[in-house]
């Protein structure tokens, strides 16, 4: 089962694989103590219990939350009236999980002939909602958000998650506008190692406090799992958060930039709707088995409707509730961001198309010089695909004073 089981490994890689965690671990809980004695958001650790991923059934109150005595009357007092007026319910209440296949698909011809990589998502797909290893149901309390950055990431992905901290996801008031920023996180693979990363990422968010977990495992398929518990997740806590940046890990974001496009938008009143990125429109599946984003003609076998690349789009959190509503109707599908497509269809809504958003790089060509030009950067609200060094290089160098761009770059 992709989404919940692993192949195990044999011979000599399992503990080469082993010996490797064990030096990262080290590396990372260095690196983390630095950061701690920096005084960088200190948390005091949770009482709590963990369960690993190859657990399916969930006691209440294992979920790690950071939200103290002080911060439970605010949060009560700021979340009363919004669930009142929609049903929300009060708090996460994907508390057991008991997720059997569904076995009357196995007898569906289409499923027969289906290629087998895709049989466990379509047999667990009405499995949609999961219970939180780790909660943060305090990070929209304490006055509005005018921004929430939301990152797709993976426990083992540290470092990026370090650069984006440091960058464009820094929690800050600029000019005047609160931002803040979560990871979303599923759980890590099941085997040896599985508590030690587990435990490494708990106390990565006692440090930082700014981690959203779920217990369904990290796979591509599983990306749409992500989207829909975080839409959840936001209609449950965060009614004063007005805009939603959400992202990979690996990008560059132009923060300033961003909040200029916000902005103009709710200037020219353009902001209720407001779903902005890099859109595909005309697309079609991928048929080619080799490709990472193939789709057999039995899941799917009409053109897609317009969506935006998931490396990085804006949405407005008025159009975010609506789209938590619309997807809970649509059958899960194994990309993310062609879902939320569907999701915008349904509500007969379709992406805006931004230059400013370059989800596949400045340039297609990977090697074209352009793509390291701190010029288009500066210029630029989203560029995809930047290692962890590579975004904090061209960070550095986008803010630094002494760049002289000679006039408006535009490619």
């Amino acid at each position: 089962m992709d989404h919940f089981f692993r192949r195990k490994r044999v011979g000599l890689l399992k503990p080469l694989l082993s010996l490797s965690l064990v030096f990262a671990s080290f590396l990372m809980i260095h690196k983390l103590k630095l950061a701690e004695k920096e005084g960088v958001g200190v948390k005091h650790p949770r009482d709590a219990g963990w369960c690993g991923s190859e657990c399916f059934s969930f006691k209440k109150g294992v979920v790690k939350t950071s939200l103290g005595s002080s911060d439970s009357l605010v949060l009560k007092n700021d979340l009363d009236a919004h669930r009142v007026s929609n049903g929300t319910p009060a708090s996460w209440d994907a508390q057991v999980l008991n997720c059997s296949e569904d076995a009357s698909v196995r007898a569906q011809d289409w499923f027969r002939r289906l290629d087998p990589r895709f049989h466990q998502f379509v047999l667990h797909r009405h499995c949609r909602y999961f219970p939180m290893l780790i909660n943060h149901p305090e990070k929209c309390a304490g006055g509005e958000v005018h921004l929430l950055m939301v990152v797709k990431s993976v426990i083992e992905q540290h470092d990026r998650r370090e650069a984006v901290r440091k960058t464009w996801g820094k929690e800050h008031t600029l000019d005047g506008k609160k931002i803040k920023t979560l990871f979303l996180l599923g759980s890590p693979t099941t085997g040896k190692d599985t508590k030690n990363l587990q435990k490494l990422i708990e106390y990565e968010d006692m440090i930082y406090g700014d981690i959203l977990q779920w217990d369904f495992m990290d796979t591509f398929f599983n990306l749409t799992l992500k989207e829909v518990n975080f839409l959840k997740w936001f209609d449950i806590y965060c009614p004063g958060v007005q805009f939603i940046f959400k992202g990979d890990d690996d990008v560059f974001v132009n923060t300033q930039n961003l909040l200029e496009l916000i902005s103009f938008k709710v200037e020219e009143r353009k902001d209720a709707d407001l779903f902005v990125g890099d859109t595909i429109s005309k697309a079609i599946p991928i048929r080619n088995r080799q490709s990472k984003y193939y789709i057999p003609k039995e899941l799917y076998d009409k053109p897609y409707p317009p969506y935006v690349g998931g490396g990085g789009f804006l949405m407005s959190a008025q159009l975010a509730r609506r789209l938590f509503v619309v997807s809970e109707d649509l059958e899960l599908y194994p990309i993310d961001d062609v879902f939320l497509g569907m999701c915008l269809q349904k509500l007969h809504l379709a992406p805006e198309l931004h230059a400013g958003f370059r989800t596949f790089g400045i340039t297609r060509r990977r090697v074209s010089p352009m793509n390291s030009e701190p010029c288009f950067y500066k210029d630029l609200i989203v560029v995809h695909k930047l290692s962890a060094q590579e975004l904090l290089r061209m960070w550095s160098v986008v803010h630094n004073e002494d760049l002289v761009c000679a006039q408006r770059t535009s490619v």
